[in-house]
């Protein structure tokens, strides 16, 4: 029964942390495109 258990909750836990994106985030879209961040006000 311990054993069933440790074997679930194994599972578990690299089911979640399979769960995380991987890399920094970024804009979607062409990098010439993003106005974001912009200097405010706009000139």
């Amino acid at each position: 029964m311990k054993k069933l258990l440790l074997v679930g909750m194994t599972v578990v836990a690299l089911g979640l942390t399979a769960c995380g994106k991987k890399g920094a985030p970024h804009a979607p879209g062409p990098s010439q495109d993003i106005t974001y961040p912009g200097t405010y006000p706009p000139e």
